[in-house]
């Protein structure tokens, strides 16, 4: 039992799935992980009791399916999101990636195509083709920024039915400023998703853009909790967009996609959102003195609004990657050339991953 008998090229697999691979970052039990961009504090233990509580409770009838409009947490969702929104305007599923799946089930699939600016975060195209659309890869400027002009002139001549702005953007960290949400807007008449996984850890004063939604019924303002929630392991996502959008993934989601225990736990860390978002002020001192070390090592620091610092100048990434792995220490490859992407994590993490790098060798 359990020897393969077989490949995966001899199964009948959809012809557009052959030779994909799927997503992955490598995964090692060292003892600094700083790879995936998780919030590597631990969720305080006030709050780690109060969701204990809920879960317990909601266990109570897990026998029965759960509510399937998850009601109580689209309320919970609104009220953290403010902006005057409505319960209606809310849509949460299992993680981040599978709200963009739903909006891709939706609004994509075959015949269709979707967009986004490259370098941006790899599962979009994943998403993508896995739902039976075609990805179009639009370009940024050499420092990784898009401006109104270009993402607009790109958006026109592509006609994508779905465009994807990663704000700030992953794996680069760069800021994506309101300006470009609107001339895409304005560019396409298909749908306009603003993937805001790393909204929290923006400077305060830039506005979102859920502050663009009234008036705009193709928009589409996607968030997570893994990251500035420190709620990686309970996956759990969600949009603000039109009513009408929302009622369109209704069409597509599972029969009560999201469990009893997933509702219950998200609402009670919402309950306690300053609290958990008490650790973000934090993560941004450590992701600056990552930028700031990493530059005086003399490697190229990258502006970032994220809890990551994508640095460049690197000789040999793969080298340089096994060598702060064979120190303990797991940071992120991601495929631009002489680059390497790295998480803000606790004060002593953020030490372990610079005094490594600089036993590495700096450029200077």
């Amino acid at each position: 039992m359990g020897e393969v008998t077989v490949r995966l090229d001899d199964l009948p697999l959809r012809d557009d799935l052959r030779g994909m691979t799927p997503y992955g970052a490598p995964q090692a039990a060292l003892p600094v992980a700083l790879n995936v961009n998780e919030n590597t504090h631990p969720v305080p233990s006030e709050v780690a009791d109060d969701i204990l509580d809920a879960v317990a409770r909601a266990l109570r009838d897990v026998n029965r399916y759960p509510d399937r409009e998850f009601t109580g947490l689209r309320e919970a969702f609104a009220g953290y999101l403010g902006h005057g929104l409505n319960p209606d305007q809310i849509w949460a599923a299992n993680g981040s990636n599978e709200v963009l799946q739903h909006i891709l089930q939706a609004f994509g699939g075959p015949g269709r195509t979707a967009m986004g600016f490259a370098p941006t975060y790899s599962m979009y195209p994943i998403l993508t083709r896995a739902t039976g659309a075609r990805w179009i890869v639009g370009e940024r400027e050499h420092d990784f920024t898009l401006s109104p002009e270009s993402a607009a002139a790109q958006v026109r001549e592509q006609r994508p039915d779905i465009v994807f702005l990663c704000a700030p953007n992953n794996p680069t960290g760069t800021p994506l400023r309101l300006d470009v949400v609107e001339a895409v807007y304005d560019a396409t008449d298909g749908i306009v998703i603003v993937d805001e996984a790393y909204e929290e850890f923006a400077p305060r004063d830039e506005p979102s853009a859920v502050s663009l939604l009234p008036d705009r019924p193709r928009l589409v303002v996607s968030r997570t909790m893994s990251k500035a929630f420190a709620f990686a392991g309970a996956r759990v996502g969600y949009l603000a967009a039109d009513p009408a959008l929302v009622d369109a993934l209704r069409l597509v989601r599972l029969p009560y996609h999201l469990s009893a225990l997933t509702q219950a736990a998200a609402t009670a860390a919402l309950g306690h959102a300053e609290t958990m978002l008490s650790m973000v002020d934090e993560i941004v001192a450590q992701r600056d003195r990552i930028s700031a070390t990493v530059s005086a090592l003399g490697y190229t620091a990258h502006e970032s609004w994220t809890n990551f610092v994508l640095f460049g100048g690197v000789d040999d990434p793969a080298a340089t990657w096994k060598a702060l792995y064979d120190r303990g220490v797991l940071i992120r490859d991601v495929g631009i050339a002489h680059h390497l992407r790295v998480t803000a994590g606790t004060a002593d993490e953020t030490t372990a991953f610079l005094d490594a790098l600089a036993s590495v060798g700096s450029r200077s």
